[in-house]
């Protein structure tokens, strides 16, 4: 729990000064005990991350978030993060955005809308993401919207850091060659990064997350999970970022990726 929310902190999804819930509706929200948000808090409090004010109750403590940085290097980055559901990979892009300064891109943000009028269309319900009819129509164009929104971005000069579960692109060699042939041309190093998250984690935070799409992995959780290979990792050199419980901040192991960049620390 506190591992999750500091990340919240650390992606700018809960800003400074911003009151926490109630512990009761915390507890409710992620599905836990009120004695488990009580632990967390008191983990975040002491890190200096959540303090508790007369009136106001829990609030967060983040002053540093106003602080940005650019890293312009002589030849533009691509990040690509992958994971599954849960994993962290959206809060790892939004970190690394904000250590970096480049801009991110995230598949279901730039494509969602589109992606549920176009299920819609096709007599699909818009939160479907498992029917042949997704995954053979509608799955290659959002790939496609995303490569091509970091092309664009690269012709401009601009490092990209670009976030989707890439499960099948990642374990695909073929595919990996030609966006870095693409991505070469611009002269931009590309970097895999994999977000492994161990199975409760992820539980939890697709839980607490509540995204329609989800509610069938909830609602089979055992089935969804069997079927996920934990040990997957993409068929090419990558980075292997730890989100699980026992994996160091995630911010630093954002920070630390950064500067190992070539031309980029």
């Amino acid at each position: 729990m506190a591992r999750n929310i500091r990340n919240q902190i650390s992606a700018g999804v809960l800003r400074d000064g911003q009151p926490l819930p109630s512990t009761r509706d915390m507890a409710e929200e992620w599905g836990v005990s009120v004695f488990t948000i009580n632990e967390a808090m008191k983990t975040l409090a002491e890190q200096g991350l959540v303090t508790s004010k007369p009136r106001a109750g829990r609030v967060v403590t983040a002053p540093d978030q106003a602080y940005r940085n650019e890293i312009r290097g002589a030849q533009p980055q691509v990040l690509l993060i992958g994971g599954y559901a849960g994993s962290g990979k959206t809060e790892l892009g939004r970190i690394l955005a904000r250590e970096s300064g480049w801009p991110m891109l995230d598949k279901d943000t730039l494509t969602r809308p589109v992606v549920e009028a176009a299920l819609e269309t096709l007599g699909c319900s818009p939160n479907d993401r498992e029917s042949e009819t997704y995954i053979s129509r509608i799955r290659p164009r959002e790939y496609e919207a995303l490569i091509s929104a970091t092309l664009e971005n690269l012709q401009c000069g601009n490092s990209v850091i670009a976030t989707a579960p890439f499960i099948r692109e990642f374990g695909d060699r073929a595919w990996i060659s030609r966006v870095q042939a693409q991505f070469s041309d611009l002269n931009a190093n590309l970097s895999l990064v994999w977000v492994y998250c161990d199975m409760e984690t992820m539980r939890t935070y697709i839980r607490q997350r509540g995204a329609a799409r989800d509610a069938s992995k909830i609602e089979n959780w055992e089935t969804y999970s069997s079927a996920l290979n934990i040990d997957f990792r993409p068929a090419v050199d990558h980075v292997v970022i730890d989100n699980s419980s026992s994996g160091s901040p995630l911010q630093k192991q954002a920070r630390d990726l950064v500067n190992s960049l070539p031309s980029a620390g």
